[in-house]
């Protein structure tokens, strides 16, 4: 059994540190050689970091890493443009440059796998009925899809009988959310969102209209920046605190990811932490000089994936800022590293969905 297919097969955060590290070493010493030879850009990139064997790497944090920036500027992929099945787009505002990578047949179905076997572990393997909270506009053309169009796609999966609560004006649509519930009444509810859309069109426009609804019975998975949140005094603790008053509802469910590696997604758990699945680890580097650092330090977030087979996505630099809380002792009984994260570089540019679609509300009034 190959080092991938024994992560895959392992139930999800349940590998212990050292076992799962020294599996993703072995895979990703294997994906660095064959990125390296079939693109140009990250050949490049290596050779100038003087880096001659690209198989004898000792540990995970000897890995060559990119700038996640790059993938903005530049046409990476490690595929002939005949196997491109698809083209994810990161999220940003009109004037920002976003990120294009390229998804192969064999990276779209290593995500899929990926993503089912996270969610599924939250939420069981029983298909829900399923309220998402955005405009079905979003995922019209599936072979060019933006980062909020591929997780409502790949989130989507995992429901049935979908409900988009927004119209095309983004104004949510209550009588049929009302209908919606009747209809499934007593039943457990999947929600999906993006973060400041689930806080901006359900929690506050039901807020308004002072009408009760429960969802006592739902689980709600978001995510997306919350640069706009934290303006306005919501943090992640108010986040869940006035949903629960609301409308009732426990299970809520933040997840930090990008489009960059699509699939690898860090759900938090019920204490409130970020969690690494089997296939992925993150490392905190010193923002001065990309050292290292250990648990309970704050520093610059990279990201380990051994899902991108399609481009060179799998050992990255974030624009993000984190901390490392600690390693095989969460509380919630998950195995590997558990972090939090707080905020961004400095200077980094507004990028997550739910903060580049407040930037657009603000700016235009009303998302196009």
């Amino acid at each position: 059994m190959s080092a991938i297919e024994e992560l895959f097969s392992l139930p999800q955060y349940s590998i212990h540190n050292d076992k799962k590290r020294a599996l993703l070493l072995e895979e990703l010493k294997q994906l660095t050689q064959f990125h390296y030879l079939n693109s140009i850009p990250y050949k490049n990139i290596i050779d100038n970091l003087g880096i001659r064997d690209k198989n004898k790497f000792g540990s995970i944090e000897e890995l060559p890493y990119i700038p996640v920036r790059l993938f903005k500027t530049q046409n990476i992929k490690s595929v002939p443009d005949s196997e491109v099945i698809k083209t994810l787009t990161s999220s940003g505002t009109t004037n920002q440059q976003v990120s294009r990578i390229a998804l192969n047949k064999e990276t779209s179905m290593l995500q899929v796998k990926a993503l089912a076997s996270i969610i599924t572990s939250y939420i069981g393997q029983q298909r829900l009925p399923m309220i998402i909270i955005d405009t079905d506009a979003t995922i019209k053309n599936k072979s060019s899809l933006s980062a909020r169009g591929a997780g409502l796609v790949g989130l989507s999966n995992f429901g049935r009988d979908h409900f988009f609560a927004l119209d095309e004006n983004m104004e949510l649509k209550v009588d049929q959310l009302l209908a919606y519930l009747e209809k499934h009444k007593n039943e457990q509810l999947l929600l999906f969102g993006f973060t400041f859309m689930v806080w901006q069109y359900l929690y506050q426009t039901m807020k308004k209209t002072d009408t009760k609804i429960d969802l006592s019975n739902a689980t709600l998975i978001h995510s997306g920046g919350w640069k706009k949140l934290i303006e306005q005094s919501v943090s992640n603790e108010v986040f869940k605190s006035e949903l629960y008053k609301l409308f009732g509802m426990k299970k809520i469910y933040n997840f930090y990811g990008m489009v960059e590696q699509v699939g690898s997604i860090y759900m938090e758990c019920e204490e409130g932490h970020l969690h690494t699945p089997n296939f992925a680890e993150i490392i905190i580097r010193d923002y001065n000089d990309w050292s290292v650092l250990p648990a309970g330090k704050k520093g610059v977030v990279q990201t380990i994936s051994v899902l991108p087979k399609s481009y060179p996505g799998h050992s990255l630099l974030t624009e993000d800022m984190g901390t490392i809380i600690g390693i095989d002792n969460c509380p919630c009984g998950r195995k590997g590293t558990y972090f939090s994260v707080n905020g961004r570089v400095p200077k980094a540019e507004l990028r997550g969905c739910s903060d580049t679609h407040a930037e657009t509300v603000q700016s235009n009034g009303r998302a196009n």
